[in-house]
């Protein structure tokens, strides 16, 4: 027999369990907020920009439409120059780093508009001032190493990072953490509550009786609640002209 279910219990479903549903959400929403504002480690970042660009010669009073093209295919190599070894190495000895390269690179990405010359160092680290000082050393060395390695001196720092007075972390965002623990356990407890309906398969009104077993319904045993205890009064009066041993209700 082919069950189907409407609108109408769909909400009963949801308005039976409203208060796990709810209980869920609470939690989620709680312990998102306690893991972000108290466990994670507030992560800053910092940026600088470089000019990847052709020096003017004598001859050449403008930059011409495929110098330009030339700059701005040479920015993809120079991406992977700079997270490569051969600059990180420099950058952590500089710095006194306790890293390796290869896990100082994973803190540096390398961006760059579409057709532009300037590429972004952006440097993630769990110190607002260390990660300035990985941005601008890393600019500064890939500078100077550049000639050495592509024969070519055609990059120049446009702006260096900086340390604000109130830095703030761009991870972790807790608003956006608890507002994603919501959703996650409003799904979560919609879900449950829907698997825990599923799973009762008892019999609780007239109508289950009647929709699952196919049979009609002659009567009905209701629960009996408050009954009446008989209660035993004392008659003082009868009491009084009860004779004892004796005696009789004449004396």
């Amino acid at each position: 027999m082919e069950e189907t279910i409407s609108l109408r219990e769909l909400f009963a479903v949801l308005r039976k369990h409203l208060w796990l549903i709810v209980l869920i959400t609470i939690i989620a929403a709680t312990v998102s907020g306690v893991i972000s504002f108290f466990v994670l480690t507030p992560v800053y970042e910092s940026k600088t920009q470089i000019l990847v660009n052709q020096a003017k010669s004598d001859e050449q009073s403008l930059y011409n439409t495929q110098a330009v093209q030339t700059n701005v295919q040479l920015i993809n190599t120079y991406n992977d120059i700079i997270t490569s070894p051969a600059i990180l190495d420099k950058v952590i000895k500089e710095l006194k780093l306790d890293k390796s390269a290869q896990s100082l690179s994973g803190q540096i990405q390398v961006t760059n508009a579409q057709n532009s010359q300037v590429a972004q160092i952006v440097v993630q680290d769990t110190s607002a001032k260390r990660a300035a000082q990985i941005a601008n050393t890393t600019a500064s060395v890939f500078q100077k190493q550049v000639p050495k390695l592509m024969n070519v001196d055609n990059v120049k720092v446009l702006s260096k990072a900086t340390v604000g007075e109130s830095a703030s972390p761009v991870k972790p965002q807790p608003l956006l953490n608890i507002a994603i623990a919501v959703v996650v356990g409003l799904m979560v407890g919609i879900g449950l509550s829907f698997l825990l309906e599923y799973l009762d398969n008892t019999l609780k009104t007239e109508q289950d009786i009647e929709n699952i077993l196919d049979l009609p319904v002659i009567g009905v045993v209701t629960n009996i609640k408050d009954v009446p205890k008989p209660t035993n009064v004392s008659r003082p009066d009868v009491a009084a002209r009860v004779p004892q041993r004796g005696e009789t209700y004449g004396s």
